[in-house]
């Protein structure tokens, strides 16, 4: 049976969390040729003095395809864990290319605190719209089936 190739997101299993390969083992699960990619491209962001203009010396230099290359780096920038940088961005200079991203880090800090909002808020009103979006939910369920 393949193995599954969506992100698992256990809560027990972030404190076991050491090192690059743990985090890339959870974000790209059942695919070994992107874990390797994802943790030679954050290392090279993680450890450039500069924004890198292009990422294609990972392809010679450690034998990542080109499609999984690519494939890998839209994953990366799309959980926000690095970001294209434009020659129009004023606070670079005018520097073009990719860079670690903090945008991922701040968005789960975002939900947590969402979370941790949600769950405390235990007013009248509060208990009111809850039960009414569920409603909506409900509803919106019933209509497609």
């Amino acid at each position: 049976m393949a193995e599954s190739t969506k992100i698992e997101f256990r809560h027990r299993r972030m404190r076991e969390l050491n090192d690059i390969t743990d985090i890339v083992a959870i974000l790209f699960p059942g695919n070994r040729n992107q874990q390797h990619a994802a943790a030679r491209v954050l290392l090279a962001l993680k450890h450039a003095d500069r924004i890198l203009p292009a990422l294609g010396f990972l392809e010679r230099q450690y034998a990542i395809s080109r499609r999984t290359l690519e494939r890998t780096r839209g994953k990366l920038a799309r959980l926000g864990l690095i970001e294209h940088v434009t020659w129009m961005n004023s606070r670079h200079g005018g520097q073009q290319g990719w860079k670690a991203s903090s945008r991922m880090s701040t968005a789960l800090r975002q939900l947590a605190g969402k979370i941790d909002t949600w769950r405390v808020d235990a007013r009248p009103e509060r208990r009111e719209k809850d039960e009414r979006l569920v409603e909506l939910v409900d509803s919106r369920v019933q209509v497609r089936n």
